[in-house]
């Protein structure tokens, strides 16, 4: 299969992203023993704990060594969230702002983020509907860490979805250990902590970025402005894998471009994928830009991206990419769907 180049799809992937394999929130109350419940405990822990952990993070035969730190104070919220090899790459979050240094990439990047979900954790709340394509259910108890965990399996009915299994602290409910599955039950990714306090306070300093900053390009993205987010509402994917819906609609500016590219989030509840699409350069358009932003060969094809896929395509003139951790026929059922519409025409799922 084709890939993307390397630095081009690392600005389609939301930067806070990371191991995104918990399970979201359910919708109803249940009794204390069922597995729903236990999912609503770990959420509600991984947003209001103060936490500091050291984990690991191994995807396609990879290791990489992460600490994440949150505190939540006077009802803010900060996270830092360091890669302590491999990229040295750093996320941190002062509320609804979100700063990402990344050093192989020579770059800091500013920008808003809307969703406040801890950066452990940020999936959509598990929706009445998710039984349809789910199956959820508790498995024998065991111990990580040292600690009593209770363990929930999260199978998918069909071929669209990935799977979870989540290890939960019995006291406390924070996720000691959790995986990504595929159909067959398969680990294709995992985090597991090798550490993990909750202390009452969390000074300051554990929450600056280490990384030096001399030399670094600074990349600001605000949020679009209404015109814009006009002229891109027009892309929609005209059909869908079963269950998934739209839940999000927006712009964001990727990398060196002038013009921001339309951002779709499509979610069926527990697993989620992000579109891009992007207007194509043309020669008159790198004239007037300069030298500099010299066009680039669109992307096509699929590639690995983590545990999950990214496959891109050229639709209308417009370059397409769909991402997310599902399996490689669900990204490229969504990426192949999208067209642009008429306001009047706009699909309503």
């Amino acid at each position: 299969m084709s890939k993307p180049p390397g630095n081009r799809a690392s600005w389609l992937i939301p930067c806070a992203v990371v191991g995104a394999l918990l399970a979201g929130l359910p919708q109803r109350s249940r009794g204390a023993d069922d597995p729903r419940d236990w999912l609503e405990k770990m959420n509600h822990a991984l947003a209001t704990r103060n936490y500091d952990g050291t984990f690991f993070h191994l995807s396609e035969g990879r290791v990489e060594t992460m600490r994440i730190v949150h505190r939540v104070r006077a009802g803010r919220v900060a996270e830092r969230l360091q890669s302590m090899d491999g990229s040295g790459r750093e996320f941190v979050r002062n509320n609804d702002e979100l700063t990402c240094y990344l050093p192989d990439q020579h770059t800091v990047l500013v920008e808003p983020r809307e969703d406040r979900g801890p950066f452990l954790g940020s999936l959509p709340r598990f929706g009445a509907g998710a039984d349809e394509f789910y199956r959820i259910e508790s498995l024998p108890s065991t111990r990580v860490l040292g600690r009593a965990a209770h363990v929930i399996a999260v199978t998918p009915k069909d071929q669209f979805r990935f799977g979870y299994r989540l290890w939960l602290d019995e006291k406390t409910a924070m996720p000691l250990k959790t995986q990504l599955c595929d159909s067959r039950g398969q680990v294709i990714g995992q985090i597991l902590f090798a550490r993990l306090e909750m202390p009452e306070n969390i000074p300051d300093s554990d929450l600056a970025p280490s990384v030096h900053t001399d030399g670094m390009r600074w990349v600001r993205q605000g949020p679009a402005h209404d015109n814009v987010l006009a002229a891109l509402a027009a892309y929609r994917a005209s059909q869908l894998p079963p269950g998934f819906h739209l839940t999000v609609t927006g712009a964001q500016t990727l990398g060196e471009a002038t013009v921001p590219a339309t951002h779709l989030v499509y979610s069926d509840g527990l697993a989620t994928v992000s579109v891009f699409v992007e207007a194509q350069r043309d020669a008159k358009s790198v004239a007037e830009v300069g030298a500099s932003a010299s066009p680039q060969a669109p992307m096509q094809g699929l590639a690995r991206v983590g545990s999950g896929y990214a496959f891109s395509t050229v639709i209308q003139g417009h370059q397409v990419t769909a991402v997310g951790e599902v399996p490689a026929q669900t990204v490229e059922f969504i990426a192949h769907s999208v067209r642009s519409y008429s306001v009047g025409e706009l699909p309503r799922h």
